[in-house]
Parts: structure tokens; C-alpha cells; sequence
């Protein structure tokens, strides 16, 4: 079997050839919620792709709640009338990876909320796992190494503390993204590296202090280059 290694564009492309396919299968054959879908192995024999194309397009179909797999039985078609199957279909297929900026803007957004819950919600446990991160970043930087992972380890740990679950999910959505692209965007130059531990310190110390509006501001002034790459405000 000849193996061929898609790039993202063509991944993208498979998947929604896979989805459209589906879309028409449960139009042709008039499905309704509840009925099963064909098995993956059959799918892919019908769409000519590979099982993981078909799996993964039947996840994003039922990250949206159109489909639903039940362990052992199948998968089946949501509880949605096929209008608003086909109009949400459509929605999806037209999606965009998000832009870099975009991405950017969403951590600002997010991080701002999580922190202030994170001093308010914080467990020691959370504290441990804020600490150790911030001690791994600072090692890294003061050995003169590349600390972006580290850095938003740091991040991520705080959004856990928030012990808000959708929050924390949305964080480990974009933060791949976020570190293979830092550097190609140079957001943040290393020279502010050894500011970024002194602003890590200061964040955590407000969230171990329990002070949400110390530790938003801590965050916002720990964002200043973001702002400017976003918003071009000094």
C-alpha cells in the first residue's frame, strides 16, 4: 500500500469531501435521527480514503452535534431536523483555519477571564503546577534556551485553575497552534524573555494572594507586546 504524507490543506480537503459525502448519503437514503450510519470500514471503501480520514470527519461532525458514536454500536445520526443538518454543514465546510492574529486576540480574550477565576478558584495543587512551570521556564531562559512551551505551559496551568472546564478545553485548542507559530511571526522577540519571569512571578503571586483584579492587571501588563501586535496600541 503506498503511503502519502497530505499537507494541511490537502488533509482539509479530504475531510470535507468526507463530510459532503455523508451530508449526501443522509439525504439519499432519507436518514433520521437515530438512524446508523455505515461502518467506518464501509465509508471509507465508498469515499475511497482511509479509515482515520473517515474517524476524523466523523468527530468534527460530532464535535458539532450532528452525529453521535456509541461505543460498540455505531454511529448515528443526531437528534436535528435535515435542514438544519445540510445549512450547518455548509457552515462547517466554509470555516476557516483561523488567522495568526485571530488566535492571538482569542488568548487575550480568554486569559484575562481565566486569571481572575484561577485567584479565586486556585487549589494548592494548582499552585504546585503554576510553580513548577514558571520554575521551568525561568531555567530555560536563564540557559539561553527556547522557552515558548514552557511559557504557555505557565498559561495553561493558570486556565486549569479557573475550574472553568470550557475555558481550559478552548486554551489547549489554540495554544498548538499558538507555539508553531511564534516564532515564524516574531510576536515576541527572546530579548523579552527575562521580562516574561519577572511577569510570570508577578502573576502568580497575585493568584496565590487571591487578588483577581491584581492578577488581570498582571496579565495585561505581562500582554503589552500582544496589544500591540493585535491592536497597535502602545
Amino acid at each position: 500500500m503506498k503511503l502519502e504524507v497530505l499537507t494541511k490543506n490537502e488533509n482539509k480537503k479530504v475531510e470535507n469531501f468526507i463530510i459532503k459525502g455523508i451530508r449526501d448519503l443522509i439525504n439519499y437514503k432519507n436518514l433520521e435521527p437515530g438512524d446508523k450510519l455505515p461502518s467506518e470500514r464501509m465509508l471509507s471503501e465508498k469515499f475511497e480514503v482511509s479509515r482515520n480520514n473517515v474517524r476524523e470527519a466523523i468527530q468534527k461532525l460530532e464535535f458539532y452535534g450532528l452525529l453521535k458514536s456509541r461505543p460498540q454500536s455505531g454511529t448515528f445520526v443526531a437528534n436535528i431536523g435535515v435542514t438544519a443538518m445540510n445549512g450547518m454543514i455548509e457552515d462547517i465546510i466554509r470555516l476557516d483555519e483561523p488567522d495568526f492574529k485571530s488566535l492571538v486576540e482569542t488568548r487575550i480574550l480568554l486569559e484575562l477571564k481565566t486569571v481572575k477565576l484561577a485567584a479565586l478558584r486556585r487549589t494548592e495543587e494548582d499552585l504546585q503546577k503554576m510553580e513548577e512551570a514558571l520554575l521551568a521556564y525561568k531555567q530555560k531562559v536563564l540557559n539561553g534556551e527556547d522557552a515558548v512551551q514552557e511559557d504557555l505551559l505557565f498559561h495553561l496551568a493558570i486556565a486549569k485553575a479557573s475550574g472553568n472546564s470550557t475555558m481550559n478545553t478552548f486554551m489547549l485548542i489554540i495554544t498548538p497552534e499558538i507555539i508553531t507559530k511564534f516564532e515564524k511571526y516574531h510576536v515576541c522577540d527572546s530579548d523579552l524573555s527575562q521580562k516574561g519571569i519577572a511577569d510570570h512571578q508577578a502573576i502568580f503571586d497575585a493568584i496565590k494572594n487571591e487578588d483577581p483584579q491584581l492578577a488581570k492587571q498582571k496579565m495585561k501588563d505581562h500582554f503589552k507586546e500582544l496589544y500591540v501586535y493585535c491592536y497597535n496600541i502602545e
